[in-house]
């Protein structure tokens, strides 16, 4: 079924509670996984199910976003394939900066006006999950939908974070509420399989993916120039005034990283022996950049469930549920443990290391370094010890900052020898 879609991908806020790695980019362009950027994720959803036009509408801290996508996603020129971004502007017509999700999308339909569609997706930049958006865009169709939001099932201890839809068995949406308290959960059941509500999951979320038919979208915008954001108020408004809004239930891995805690442990669980999140398929590639880096190097070090990215030279003497990202440079028995290491942007050249004029990028030698991340281009001296633990209170300084029980060490950071952050 040829189905006319145009795809938005929303570049986020200011993404607060993702700081400090949010400090000099966009959440987006947060890297993840030891090679990739947060945003390859919606991009490589749309490839992988042949949606080929997409823009990236950004606005805060959107270089480094902006720079990556320029340098990764390029097409044949004699295909109509895409990737742009679209920043937030002063116009004619508006002398604003976007001001929720909606809005956002609103500001930018002028430049689509030109493009053949029917339908527009809208996705999230900063979610890790792998969905065939061309079935859920013919699951809309079949439905005769209006609006068709994707859906996750959760249970009562996760329901009140979410927007949460009460969905009949043909699969359409009744009602929707936002982040409902939990002595209201149970009016708000909904239709599911035995197997999910033998897991609890008797509660479907909207997981901020949207296919709205194109005239129906303008026309919202229309009737309701002041609304801003979607689910807050143009998908309750839509419910309530009878236009056909259908639910694509979803049952794989999914989860939104809005937080150091939830960025963490979606990065350490990628080191699973079976992740759920899954790189290694011949079908769901991930797309990213292709920097052309040498092949790592090892030295004697013990790996234990470890993900090891280009570039890295590693002395180590142990390295386990660990990504170590691009170009890293750890040093002689050195112990890591569940730890999140970006990388470097470059590498330093040996004469710079050999003349000691400042502390190497990279991990020095003798250091422990446990439940912390270190952003790109730290610099930790020699027997530097760096422990977070739940029992630590959230605390910021120069160079680092402890959140969620993750001390996070800042991107360009020098911790000096002998160092001791965390709990020691």
């Amino acid at each position: 079924m040829a189905i006319k879609i145009i795809s938005l991908i929303l570049g986020g806020g200011a993404g607060s509670r993702l700081y400090p790695l949010t400090s000099q980019r966009s959440k987006p362009a947060v890297p993840i996984g030891g090679k990739y950027r947060l945003i390859d994720i919606p991009i490589s959803n749309c490839l992988n199910s042949g949606l080929k036009r997409m823009f990236v509408l950004t606005q805060y801290n959107s270089a480094s976003l902006n720079q990556h996508i320029k340098n990764t996603y390029h097409f044949d020129v004699f295909g109509r394939g895409f990737v742009d971004i679209l920043a937030a502007e002063q116009t004619p017509t508006s002398d604003k900066w976007f001001q929720g999700t909606a809005d956002a999308v609103r500001q930018c339909m002028h430049h689509l006006v030109n493009h053949d569609f029917d339908y527009i997706l809208i996705l999230s930049g900063d979610q890790l999950y792998q969905m065939n958006f061309h079935e859920l865009a013919v699951y809309h169709v079949e439905k005769n939908a209006d609006v068709t939001i994707a859906t996750i099932p959760v249970n009562q201890y996760d329901a009140p974070g979410f927007g949460i839809m009460k969905v009949n068995e043909q699969g359409m949406i009744e009602k929707f509420t936002e982040k409902p308290k939990a002595d209201v959960l149970p009016e708000w059941e909904s239709v599911v399989s035995d197997d999910l509500r033998n897991e609890g999951k008797i509660y479907l979320a909207s997981m901020g993916i949207y296919i709205f038919n194109r005239k129906v979208l303008e026309k919202m915008f229309e009737d309701s120039p002041d609304a801003i954001d979607f689910g807050k108020e143009y998908i309750p408004t839509s419910i309530e005034s009878g236009l056909r809004v259908a639910s694509y239930a979803f049952d794989g891995y999914w989860t939104d990283i809005g937080t150091i805690r939830s960025f963490f442990d979606a990065n350490i669980a990628l080191t699973d022996p079976i992740p759920k999140f899954n790189l290694f398929d011949n079908d769901k590639l991930v797309y990213t950049r292709p920097r052309m880096l040498a092949p790592s190097k090892i030295f004697g070090t013990w790996f234990n469930q470890a993900i090891l990215a280009d570039g890295c030279i590693i002395h180590a003497k142990k390295i386990e549920r660990s990504i170590i990202g691009i170009r890293s440079r750890i040093g002689y028995n050195t112990e890591i443990s569940k730890a999140v290491i970006m990388g470097n942007d470059y590498f330093e050249t040996l004469e710079k290391i050999v003349r000691h004029e400042e502390i190497p990028m990279g991990v020095g030698e003798n250091c422990y370094i446990e439940n912390a991340i270190l952003d790109k281009n730290c610099r930790i001296g020699n027997n530097v010890a760096i422990r977070g633990s739940a029992m630590l209170s959230n605390d910021e300084t120069d160079t680092y900052c402890i959140r969620d029980g993750i001390v996070v060490v800042k991107k360009g950071a020098t911790i000096p020898d002998g160092a001791k952050i965390g709990r020691i």
